[in-house]
């Protein structure tokens, strides 16, 4: 491996990460760090102060002209879009593994749609990835004054629309642990007290397998929802804990097939939201059991 090459693999989770968090597509993010390291290659690396700077400007403004296209794309997509679940891979420590899930997740991912291009790009800069905002005028062409006003706008919205709940790590696990196993033994009663009254269910079909139009209200419908396969096809039915996007969640397999990869967001009582990918093209990352370092 030349040097160039090492430079560009040693910053590429940085690479991937920013324009995941960016596109809310793997896909889309890999192509983005192809294009990256096209650009990389055919640049006078001497010139470079900074190797991971410079590749994380490149990669921003990449994907802030991808979510562009993307956004004309998403507004005819069938059904609800949800971004595509990756497997992470499990943090050193618990306070590693809150922070990845506090800017990973998908319910924040989801919240994250609701911004521009531009908008999404300086807040994850500044708020995530902790870049200042002199770094943040020049990649987005624009001034600092004007990159702080954008951050501040975009934190408000967030704000207003995000529900997210910060939940200690073991907490979280503990009432997933419950709800699967109130799931495995068709015990419907105690799949509702785990379920908050209000909670949510909104699930990503893309159209080419069934889903809802729209969220679904009532933890007791939810429950009742996900209880039914449990009386048709409990013998095929296995559910799996597994970390992606830096919070355990559940993969839902009858028998050999990944239907379902399920996230929740809980209040450390109860369950509030359960987000449910069931689009196969977005799965097919998570069925490949492959976890990567996004950073």
């Amino acid at each position: 491996m030349d040097d160039a090459t090492a430079r560009f693999q040693q910053c590429r989770p940085r690479v991937i990460g920013v324009a995941y968090r960016m596109l809310g597509s793997l896909a889309e993010a890999e192509d983005i760090a192809q294009e990256t390291w096209l650009r990389w290659n055919g640049t006078d690396r001497d010139v470079i102060e900074n190797d991971e700077a410079w590749l994380v400007a490149t990669a921003t403004r990449l994907a802030i002209d991808e979510l562009r296209l993307a956004r004309r794309t998403r507004e005819q997509y069938v059904g609800i879009w949800l971004p595509e679940p990756v497997l992470t891979e499990e943090a050193g420590t618990p306070e590693q593994l809150h922070e990845m899930a506090s800017d990973l997740s998908v319910a924040f991912l989801a919240v994250l749609e609701r911004l521009a291009p531009e908008a999404r790009a300086a807040f994850l800069l500044h708020d995530v990835f902790d870049r200042e905002y002199p770094e943040i005028a020049r990649i987005l062409e624009k001034s600092e004054a004007s990159c702080r006003q954008i951050v501040h706008r975009a934190r408000q919205r967030l704000r207003e629309e995000r529900t997210l709940h910060e939940v200690p790590h073991e907490t979280h696990r503990r009432l997933l642990a419950s709800f699967t196993l109130a799931l495995e033994r068709g015990d419907l009663k105690a799949m509702m007290a785990l379920m908050d009254s209000d909670a949510q269910l909104m699930g990503d079909g893309g159209g080419i397998v069934s889903s809802f139009p729209k969220p679904m209200l009532g933890g007791a419908r939810i429950a009742q929802l996900l209880f039914a396969p449990t009386l048709r096809r409990r013998a095929e039915l296995r559910m799996v804990p597994a970390v992606f996007n830096g919070r355990i969640g559940l993969l839902r397999y009858f028998g050999t097939q990944l239907e379902s990869a399920m996230a929740f967001d809980t209040d450390g009582e109860r369950i509030v939201q359960i987000l449910v990918q069931r689009n196969p093209h977005k799965l097919a990352q998570i069925e490949a059991r492959q976890a990567l370092p996004l950073r």
